[in-house]
């Protein structure tokens, strides 16, 4: 399908549609809900919009709607696949023709959803922000009419955010790459300041930024004061005293957490099963539609779960252990009472919990040396260059993420230029003998097909190629070679795998000096780590207050309320909660003799304190894991102490 060319079965936006009989048609409603209409009309006048509407507020809709009545594809981005299936679960129950491309999809499946997607019949697609460092995909839309751009957890562009992601930074980019004709930023999360940041990126203007606010007066906020000898009995306590009965989702910090919890519940009599990243996809998928059939279940699960989740019923959300951020906090108790019916939210306010989430933030900091090998990495490259980031994580021993975050960072400041990432080596297996594969084609593309064949080297089953190198033999662009191999493989005549992602970048400028640049990228590092130790911080005073707690948390997000809500722990109470010192344990004299242990057993693994710090706290990393020193017997021997105090000992000891 062209740019040009509108899909038959649906109308032109320049028509000026209906809507709202489009809403009752398709959704079943009457009315829209508040701030819904707003970001529909302004998509239909063809500008580009903000939705900052609260955990189950509709923002959904925003793009499913206008998908129905514009005449190309809307396409969805968001991080969270449990949205795309039960979303498109749901859209196809109501005729709507919509699809998710995620690794999960057989060959069969993502055949069928690039037909749909080329023939125009396809309305939505949802993809992860991952998707679109896959040069297939990026090719594969070349031709696609892209009427709508959507973008779901949208505070995830913004650096000031709870939860930036670097990935989200190129969406932008990629939006106008496709000439997408307007945006969509959703978000249930933002701060003033971050949804700033959002119109910023996304071009929107101030007029087309909708923020419905953050309250909710059917949610009841509760937090109890608990220490880890009586925090499983607070919970259970908590269950069988809750005045509302109904599905419950308990957050975890930890995996094993989850499953012990889990256990805990069970043995208590009550049907609980745990949800985890550990677990098979499958496993995790049987929990997940479980829970959504049940009108009891209880889910204990790390933060992941039930984001997108569409389950309106749910009347109970407790912390097990603390939020790191209160945006974290308000989202996941947004998943609450989205029938609007009372639910109830309960923190247990654990002090212990403090130490293993600030040991997360630690953890994240790359140290200064890492950081300038970074730098001099990149900078001792050609003008143009590719890399493998799993290989250059682990020679500068930085955590992916933070490596991607540094390079996005070389980006803004203008330093280097990211290009679409390639595939290092493709592979494909004919389903059928050449002769037969060429019996399908014009001379033209028969000569064309049969040269790039000629390129490869078989091994046993799989033929191998360089694309790059057949590109300079055949005189060819890369991506056509991508094309022809992926019309190949859609027609069933060869089966087409790739590996070893590399990503291109053009260095635009070069540092005046390499080690200030180091410095810079390592204090703003540091920054971040002051930032999120903050946001710690700030849910412990929240906790703490001695005033209307839900008005304080509306107040960041929008405003505050005009009076008390009276139904959040100091409204019922009139008492703050108090959290007594953190149960911490003291380094100890024999903190020395782990260190001279570690350092007398890897000494070039663990060549300063920083490195020796994060081994007895159990913080990994890429180096400590390629050493496998996760299997060393001090491995986590003073996690319970708190990283800070451990570094400060293990410098005392090596003076």
């Amino acid at each position: 399908m062209s740019r040009n060319s509108p899909a038959a079965a649906r109308q032109s936006f320049r028509q000026m549609p209906d809507i709202h009989a489009t809403l009752k048609k398709f959704f079943g409603y009457d009315t829209f809900r508040d701030g819904q209409e707003s970001v529909i009309q302004h998509l239909i006048e063809g500008k580009s919009a903000a939705a900052v509407f609260p955990t189950g507020g509709g923002k959904s809709l925003c793009y499913q709607l206008p998908a129905l009545v514009f005449s190309g594809l809307t396409l969805v981005v968001s991080p969270l696949i449990a949205l795309m299936k039960d979303q498109i679960d749901a859209l196809e129950k109501r005729g709507i023709k919509a699809a998710r491309l995620d690794s999960s999809l057989s060959l069969e499946e993502y055949r069928q959803v690039m037909d749909d997607i080329r023939d125009g019949t396809l309305q939505l697609l949802y993809v992860a922000p991952e998707r679109f460092n896959n040069e297939r995909f990026r090719a594969s839309l070349d031709s696609i009419e892209i009427s709508l751009f959507a973008v779901d957890e949208a505070h995830c562009i913004s650096e000031w955010g709870h939860n930036f992601r670097p990935d989200y930074l190129k969406l932008v980019e990629f939006a106008r790459a496709c000439g997408a004709k307007r945006l969509l930023a959703l978000t249930a999360t933002a701060t003033k300041d971050v949804l700033q940041d959002i119109c910023r990126q996304f071009e929107i203007t101030p007029e087309c930024a909708v923020n419905t606010g953050f309250y909710r007066s059917n949610l009841t906020l509760r937090a109890t004061a608990v220490n880890s000898s009586n925090r499983d009995d607070t919970l259970l306590t908590l269950f069988r005293q809750r005045e509302q009965e109904g599905p419950s989702i308990v957050y975890v910090t930890l995996q094993k957490t989850a499953e012990a919890v889990a256990a805990l519940l069970m043995k208590g009599g009550f049907n609980a099963r745990h949800y985890h990243a550990g677990m098979k996809d499958e496993q995790r998928a049987e929990v997940q539609d479980w829970f959504i059939q049940s009108d009891a279940g209880i889910v204990v699960a790390t933060i992941a779960f039930g984001m997108g989740i569409d389950k309106s019923n749910i009347r109970n959300v407790y912390h097990y252990n603390l939020p790191k951020s209160l945006e974290n906090y308000s989202q996941e108790i947004g998943r609450a009472g989205r029938d609007g019916q009372l639910a109830v939210c309960h923190l247990l306010a654990c002090p212990d919990d403090l130490i293993p989430l600030e040991n997360f933030i630690y953890g994240d900091t790359p140290t200064a040396a890492a950081v300038t090998r970074f730098v001099d990495s990149i900078f001792s490259q050609e003008s143009e260059f590719d890399i493998s980031l799993y290989e250059l994580s682990r020679q500068c021993d930085i955590r992916p993420l933070v490596l991607r975050t540094l390079l996005t960072q070389l980006e803004l400041q203008g330093f280097i230029k990211g290009g679409t990432p390639f595939y290092a080596n493709y592979q494909f297996k004919p389903l059928m003998s050449s002769k037969e594969i060429l019996a399908n084609f014009d001379e033209e593309r028969k000569q064309f097909i049969g040269n790039i064949f000629k390129q490869a080297t078989k091994a046993r089953t799989w033929f191998q190629i360089d694309l790059e190198q057949t590109a300079g033999i055949l005189n060819t662009p890369r991506e056509r070679l991508i094309r022809a191999l992926d019309y190949l493989a859609e027609n069933k005549m060869l089966e087409v795998k790739v590996a070893g992602v590399r990503n291109r970048y053009t260095i635009v400028k070069r540092p005046e000096s390499t080690s200030a640049l180091a410095q810079e990228l390592s204090d703003a590092g540091y920054q971040r780590e002051l930032r999120e130790l903050q946001r710690l911080q700030e849910t412990v005073d929240w906790i703490c207050l001695s005033q209307c707690q839900t008005s304080a948390l509306t107040e960041r997000f929008d405003s505050a309320l005009p009076a008390d809500c009276g139904h959040c722990s100091w409204c019922e109470n009139r008492t703050a909660v108090s959290l007594d010192q953190r149960g911490t344990q003291s380094p100890g004299s024999d903190v020395i003799n782990r260190v001279l242990a570690l350092q007398a057993a890897h000494p070039a693994e663990l060549p300063t304190s920083v490195e020796l710090a994060r081994v007895l706290c159990g913080l990994s990393s890429p180096a400590i894991s390629k050493a496998k020193l996760q299997k060393e017997t001090l491995f986590g021997s003073c996690e319970s102490i708190g990283y800070q105090l451990v570094l400060d000992a293990v410098n005392d000891s090596l003076k």
